[in-house]
Parts: structure tokens; C-alpha cells; sequence
């Protein structure tokens, strides 16, 4: 890896120093064992098991005239916020983890400690989570204030609610969800906007004909049109919970973390039984040092 790259990382680590540990002090100063779980709730919004499954969800909602809006919304936003996030910025800034670079500051480790010992196996910057939860919010905000429904304004509570819990877990800094919070309400934006110019596209083609609705027409017509919205609801709570669940094991002395030891010991989650990244002489290591001992870019 480059030097210069390197830095990047560390330039954010000392300009926001003095804000990231002022803002974990408020966080740190409100830990309890219920508002731990209230953060781990929160934080299940934006984890990679909750938005996978949603953009296999916009996918389907994309074949329903009705809910096209709203899945190209989600598909497209999701897609910006994720290249953005993951293939551009966290390998363009290389930011390590608090947890990896603030182990010698009492304060904060207890806080780590105490608000569960949680891990990633990545950068830090930006909040892959924020941008994940923010760049849903901002798309199915968009369409549902458009239809002038209430429900509107609950998504950007959620979002917030993810935001804030990735710093209460200390797994980011408070500058790495103010980058993901950004990205995703840009990715929601366009997300939204690029829907807009496709639907109007199917609707000028042959496109428009596309509609799986009319295979349900007479299972509607039972449940007066509240068949879709029942669907969608349940199918969108039981992806929570495949989310959401896991955190209940996670992190703890149970956790195996990355065998890097160098100038810090890796908290990161190291990548067991994955394929993609194999042991290493028998030990496992998180992506980051994985990549590194490989001499992968």
C-alpha cells in the first residue's frame, strides 16, 4: 500500500481527534445495558445482512407497476452508496478502527469494553452502516413524502438511530458516520432521481406492460388491495431479524479477532471459514491484514 495513502487515514485521525473523543464522551457517559440493545436494534438497519436482502426486495418490487418507484429507488441508491463507500472511499482513506487505534485511551476502551466489544473486519471510513441506512431512508423518504404519506418521516428517524448507534458501540468515529450519513443521502438522492427518468422510460415502451401484479389480481381483490402492503411488511421484518439476531452473539471475549500483533493488537473480526480469505500458517486474519500479508492492493 502506498504511503501517501496511508495518510489519509491518519490526517482525519488528528484533524477530528479532539470532536471524535468529545462526542464518545457523550456516548460513553449514557451507556446501560438497555440502551446497548436499543443501539444494537438500530445498528441492524444498516448491516450488510439487512441491505443485501432489501436490494433482492427492490428487485422484486421492480416487477410490480404499483411499487416500481420505490424499488429502482432502493436498487439504484443502494448501488451508488455501496461503490461509493466500499470500492471507493475505505480503500482511497485506509482509516483503521478506534478500537484498533485508540487502545491506549482508558476512557475509550472502557467504553468499547462496556458497550459490547464489537468488530468489523474493514476501514473505518466512511460508515459502511450509515451510508447503508441512509441511502434507503433517503430513497423511500423521497417516494413516500412524493404519495404524501406520514410514513415518510419514520425512515430518516431510523437512519439517524443507525448513525448514532455505530458511535455508541465505538466501532466508529463520530467523523466516519457523518461521511456515510453524507454519501447516503447524495446515494438516496440520486437513487431516487435515476428511478424517476426509468419508470418514465417504461412507461414511454413496452416495459410498461411488465406487471406480476396481475398474476395476484383475485388474491387482492379477497383482501381489498392490503395484500401487497402485508407482504412487504412481513417479508421487511423478517429480514430485520435475520439481521438482527446474530448481534446477540457478537463481539465479547468470544469473538475470534484478527492475529495481527504489530504496532497495535487487530480487535478487527478476523474471517473465519471464508474462502475468499483462507488462514495464513493456521491463523486467521481480518481483510485488511489479510490483504497485506498477501501483497493484495
Amino acid at each position: 500500500m502506498s504511503p501517501i495513502l496511508l495518510t489519509l487515514g491518519d490526517t482525519l485521525d488528528k484533524v477530528f481527534y479532539s470532536f471524535d473523543l468529545w462526542v464518545y464522551h457523550i456516548f460513553g457517559a449514557m451507556q446501560c445495558s438497555f440502551l446497548t440493545f436499543i443501539a444494537k436494534f438500530f445498528t441492524a438497519f444498516g448491516d450488510e445482512a439487512f441491505v443485501i436482502p432489501i436490494v433482492v426486495l427492490a428487485i422484486v418490487l421492480c416487477f410490480f407497476k404499483k411499487t416500481r418507484k420505490y424499488g429502482f429507488s432502493l436498487l439504484f441508491a443502494v448501488v451508488i452508496g455501496t461503490l461509493v463507500t466500499n470500492v471507493i472511499a475505505k480503500p482511497a482513506v485506509l482509516r483503521l478502527r478506534p478500537y484498533n487505534t485508540l487502545q491506549s485511551n482508558a476512557d475509550y476502551w472502557a467504553w468499547y469494553i462496556g458497550a459490547g466489544a464489537l468488530s468489523e473486519s474493514d476501514y473505518s471510513f466512511p460508515s459502511g452502516h450509515t451510508t447503508g441506512a441512509f441511502e434507503i431512508a433517503t430513497s423511500l423518504f423521497l417516494c413516500f413524502k412524493k404519495d404524501k404519506k406520514k410514513i415518510a418521516y419514520l425512515f430518516p428517524v431510523i437512519a439517524l438511530g443507525t448513525m448514532g448507534s455505530r458511535v455508541y458501540l465505538m466501532v466508529h468515529y463520530p467523523s466516519d458516520v457523518i461521511g456515510g450519513m453524507i454519501i447516503g443521502i447524495i446515494a438516496g438522492c440520486l437513487g431516487y432521481l435515476i428511478a424517476g427518468l426509468v419508470v418514465k422510460i417504461f412507461e414511454k415502451t413496452a416495459l410498461d406492460k411488465i406487471d406480476v401484479s396481475k398474476l395476484f389480481k383475485k388474491l387482492t381483490e379477497k383482501t381489498n388491495g392490503k395484500l401487497a402492503p402485508i407482504v412487504i411488511v412481513v417479508a421487511v421484518v423478517g429480514i430485520f431479524l435475520y439481521s438482527f439476531i446474530p448481534s446477540f452473539s457478537e463481539g465479547g471475549d468470544d469473538a475470534i479477532r484478527c492475529a495481527y500483533q504489530g504496532e497495535y493488537d487487530c480487535y478487527n473480526e478476523a474471517r473465519v471459514d471464508d474462502e475468499d480469505y483462507p488462514p495464513i500458517d493456521g491463523k486467521n486474519y481480518c481483510k485488511i491484514h489479510w490483504k497485506q500479508l498477501n501483497g493484495v492492493e
